[in-house]
């Protein structure tokens, strides 16, 4: 069965994804990890989320963002988080999980999952978190043929392709721009350079580049954060926090485990927790009851039609 890609007012989320991301407003777009927080993120009023290979590793697997997860977990997974939501949903294609035959291939799974567009990397297989030290990238043709592999086979042309490059660690921000200026030109919707090291190297992307650029704004990581006014005004049309959200859920978690080990119950916890009635709203229990007592009544106002009309006996 297909699931339904239409969002808010009807509208293809893909479509609403693409015009988004070519508005004159930036787009804050939060990384969930399943489909719970995919649901907290729409309730708090984000347009658009991403999920990002570092909590989807994190949450499948419990391991780190290093190429493990596989095309169809990936996939499955997306579909999951899709359906939770109205709103578009971005995916991670890693590297494509191959070359051209497997990165269309991707494409077509992606598509089906109701995702509203991929991005896919330049990074050598197995990939690393792209704020980690030791990164490769392939032979930029390499690159270029799934690319382009990537764009023939999707079928709705509001599915919006980025593409990546992690070449700045390994070759330096001339070479990078190279090669986004190329990815451009076969036709990639939307830039993305990873880890610039400072605003200067920020702002030299989105002025050397001619499309949409995306900033990745890590907790930790390698590009300085900086509030979406300064990265507006840097020209940058997409920010994504890729890893934060991750980070904090851990961190509750940990706390409130590490209690509950410590004092063998939760009483006296500190650490803030969502009521439980507020959880039961949260996930829909309450909309889905009301649905059912729809389907209810309208099956027992059809019996009663049916009875109706019925030849007496």
């Amino acid at each position: 069965m297909m699931l339904d890609r239409k969002g808010i007012a009807g509208e293809r989320r893909t479509t609403r994804f693409r015009r988004l991301v070519e508005s004159d407003e930036i787009l804050l777009m939060p990384a969930i990890h399943d489909a719970l927080s995919a649901r907290f993120a729409e309730q708090a009023g984000f347009e658009a989320i991403t999920a990002a290979g570092y909590g989807t590793a994190a949450t499948l697997l419990g391991r780190p963002d290093v190429s493990l997860v596989t095309q169809t977990e990936f996939a499955n997974h997306y579909s999951r988080v899709c359906e939770s939501v109205s709103i578009p949903v971005f995916g991670d294609a890693d590297t494509g999980f191959g070359h051209t035959t497997n990165a269309a291939r991707t494409t077509r799974l992606y598509e089906r999952t109701g995702l509203a567009g991929l991005l896919i990397e330049d990074q050598v297989f197995p990939k690393r978190c792209g704020h980690m030290s030791g990164k490769a990238v392939v032979p930029v043709e390499e690159m270029v043929a799934k690319l382009k592999a990537v764009l023939d086979a999707r079928e709705d042309p509001d599915f919006v392709i980025m593409a990546r490059t992690d070449a700045l660690a390994v070759h330096g921000i001339d070479e990078a721009l190279e090669r986004m200026a190329l990815y451009r030109e076969v036709g990639a919707d939307l830039l993305f350079v990873e880890a610039p090291r400072d605003r200067e190297q920020m702002a030299r992307l989105c002025r050397e580049l001619d499309g949409p650029c995306a900033a990745n704004m890590v907790e930790g990581g390698l590009t300085p954060l900086m509030p979406l006014d300064q990265l507006r005004e840097l020209g940058f049309a997409v920010v994504i926090y890729a890893v934060g959200l991750t980070q904090v859920m851990a961190h509750a978690a940990r706390d409130y485990l590490t209690f509950l080990k410590s004092q063998g119950t939760s009483l006296d916890y500190g650490g803030g927790m969502i009521a439980f009635e507020e959880f039961i709203e949260t996930v829909g229990l309450n909309e889905l009851r009301e649905r059912e007592r729809w389907y209810d009544e309208f099956a027992q106002n059809l019996a009663s039609a049916r009875e109706g009309r019925s030849p007496e006996k």
